[in-house]
């Protein structure tokens, strides 16, 4: 009723057109109060038209009681029926069968009263042609207005629309009506419908929804046309990659937006319209995930003991949130860092409230902290994702890297194997693939510390790697690192024009170390078909598109150069590497050489050694011996890689602890 108030206020006030369309229905007593209005100037156009016919009616000292019976009986069906409870703006045909169907059974019970009376009283109580009229005048009028109603608020919507986003739904299917309808008919949405594009040549003169059908090839080449829009609107689950760049190039280089729609499934459950957004660049880069073997998952983690390193990171954290779907016994969160950790445990605990976790701030190369946590909780599944990443950091500081990827992962390897962890999987990268930096090498000496394990007499732990490349929108990675950029107005900083890197998302990657886990007999280093490689020039080029920005123009592009141990591309695979592939399209094993373990054990040693005393060169010159392949590069440890005899130096200045 308020609201209903507020509408005639705004329309006494003059600020009429906003008032209305924020309306979102008309009450109900109302539309009652008008049908039966509708049904007296039904029951009078009737009498009238057979008045002026001279047909005189049956039982004429009854006609207020007859006229009663005809309302009463008419608004009794109207409410079996609930003609009144559409919203009358979106009324469509099923609000006119409701329509039909309220005045259908008011004929037939009439017409059955007239038989009644036909027996009993010799005649019937209404004229035949008066109740067939009526029908016919009632449900028309009934059912006009309403559909003036509708187009009166569809006109005050398109007026009030001037200042919405003017879109074209891309596509003509039901998924895309859909999304069209859900437009039209919310006016408080900040899009407005102006028609549909499409592939197809055999919809030129169509229309759908009242809209025109126009496709793609005859659009884009019409400036006037392209003009009258603002944005391109596509739904992405639909579309194949190769699609969506298309549809995404042709409207950028006509200067429109790109917009998103939600998944089918996101249409369902959640506000539609609410849920469009612009297209980001993780949506080009995002591929079908890895299907993983749910049940045999399942089995793995089901009533067991998890532990996951680096639990409140990019990877680990959402390593934590697949596991927990196949209710555990316990998961135990282990990170160093401290508030990350703590707003992982708050949003665990409201998402999953009857999965038992535990939350521990540890440091990994910390072997007596580590020892407790093992022997109060028997692990069944170890996933260690706990390392330092960042390439020039590491760089600088290469002692760091040596505690935590390489002692830290010893520590925890030895430790899943004497206390019988049945499987023990390992986050790699694939910058341990011929490494050029002390991160990627110190992660190389990591996997071959955990792969020498395996042969070990008497180990019944099955050690397993998983490498793959860049994670979209993890903690540090280029695509955030870009958007910021973007908001400040750049420039968008590049190390080189022709750097390249694989790309990934994070729940793929974690659907990889989890289906790893369950597919791994113990040594393997499994690895993703990642695809094409992406040149980091060209989607710098396509965020600044999509930002509404052209390159070089509104946001400049600058290089910067390549980044200490930086290298240009990466690599999955060694040289010469031969690969095993799985019943997994997608997975590939990598027989990557080995080392055995009294070797590895001695050089972790004394590398640790020459970490703690900071010892930077001795440092990276032991790691160029546990990883031989690892050549600087950009950094000041190219002078190590000089014809000098590592290997002899390193036992005269070195000896076994």
């Amino acid at each position: 009723m308020k609201k209903l108030r507020d509408a005639f206020n705004a329309l006494y006030n003059g600020d009429n057109i906003v008032k209305i369309t924020k309306l979102r229905y008309i009450p109900r007593w109302l539309v009652i109060i008008i049908d039966i209005l509708i049904i007296l100037f039904s029951i009078f156009l009737s009498r009238l038209f057979l008045q002026n016919l001279s047909v005189e009616v049956n039982f004429p000292e009854y006609a207020m009681q007859k006229r009663l019976i005809l309302i009463v009986t008419n608004v009794l069906f109207m409410y079996v029926f609930k003609t009144y409870a559409g919203i009358i703006r979106h009324s469509t045909f099923f609000d006119f069968f409701k329509i039909i169907l309220a005045s259908g059974s008011t004929l037939v019970s009439l017409l059955i009263v007239n038989y009644i009376t036909e027996i009993a009283l010799g005649k019937s109580l209404f004229l035949y042609p008066n109740l067939f009229l009526y029908f016919l005048i009632s449900v028309s009028i009934m059912f006009f207005f309403r559909m003036v109603t509708k187009q009166f608020f569809s006109i005050l919507v398109d007026i009030q629309g001037s200042s919405k986003v003017r879109v074209a739904v891309v596509g003509v299917g039901e998924a895309s009506v859909a999304l069209a309808r859900a437009i039209m008919h919310n006016p408080n949405y900040p899009y407005r419908l102006e028609g549909f594009l499409t592939g197809r040549s055999d919809s030129n003169r169509a229309l759908l929804l009242g809209y025109k059908i126009y496709n793609k090839n005859q659009f884009f080449i019409n400036e006037s046309l392209v003009k009258k829009f603002d944005a391109v609107l596509l739904i992405k689950e639909i579309m194949t990659k190769q699609e969506i760049e298309e549809w995404m190039t042709l409207a950028l280089d006509k200067g429109l937006r790109v917009l998103k729609a939600p998944t089918l499934s996101k249409m369902r459950d959640s506000d539609l319209v609410g849920g469009i957004s612009q297209l980001q660049i993780e949506d080009l880069l995002n591929r079908k995930p890895i299907k993983i073997e749910s049940e045999e998952v399942k089995k793995r983690h089901f009533e067991k003991n998890v532990l996951v390193t680096g639990g409140a990171g990019s990877i680990g954290s959402e390593i934590v949130r697949q596991v927990a779907q196949f209710n555990p016994s316990l998961i135990v969160v282990l990170d160093q860092a401290e508030s990350p950790l703590y707003e992982l445990e708050l949003e665990l605990l409201e998402k999953f409230p009857e999965q038992r976790f535990k939350f521990i701030l540890a440091d990994i190369s910390n072997n007596y902290r580590l020892e407790k946590v093992f022997e109060e909780h028997q692990f069944s599944m170890v996933y260690h994702a706990a390392a330092y990443k960042h390439v020039p950091l590491i760089e600088e500081n290469p002692h760091e890297a040596i505690f935590v990827n390489i002692l830290g992962t010893k520590n925890l390897a030895l430790l899943s194997k004497k206390h019988k962890v049945n499987r023990f999987v390992m986050v790699s990268t694939d910058k341990a693939v011929n490494p050029t930096n002390v991160m990627g090498a110190s992660k190389r000496a990591a996997e071959l510390f955990v792969q020498s394990l395996q042969n070990i007499p008497g180990n019944t732990t099955k050690f397993i790697t998983t490498r793959f490349g860049n994670v979209l929108g993890s903690n540090g990675s280029v695509i955030p690192h870009f958007r910021k950029q973007i908001e400040k107005g750049g420039p968008v900083t590049i190390t080189h024009p022709d750097i390249i890197r694989y790309f990934m998302t994070i729940p793929e990657a974690c659907e990889l170390v989890l289906q790893a886990g369950t597919m791994g007999n113990g040594g393997e280093i499994y690895v993703f078909d990642m695809g094409e490689p992406v040149k980091i020039l060209d989607l710098a080029r396509r965020m600044i598109k999509l930002s509404g920005y052209t390159p070089d123009e509104d946001i400049k592009i600058t290089f910067i150069g390549l980044r200490p141990g930086e290298k240009l591309y990466e690599e999955l695979l060694s040289n010469n590497t031969v690969t095993i592939p799985t019943h997994h399209e997608k997975i590939l094993i990598s027989k990557d050489p080995s080392a055995e373990f009294d070797q590895i054990d001695t050089l972790s040693k004394q590398i640790v050694l020459a970490a703690v005393k900071r010892d930077k060169l001795q440092v990276v010159r032991i790691l160029k011996t546990i990883v031989p392949e690892f050549i600087s590069n950009n950094s000041e440890f190219e002078v190590l890689d000089r014809g000098v005899a590592l290997d002899k130096e390193i036992i005269e200045d070195h000896p076994i602890l």
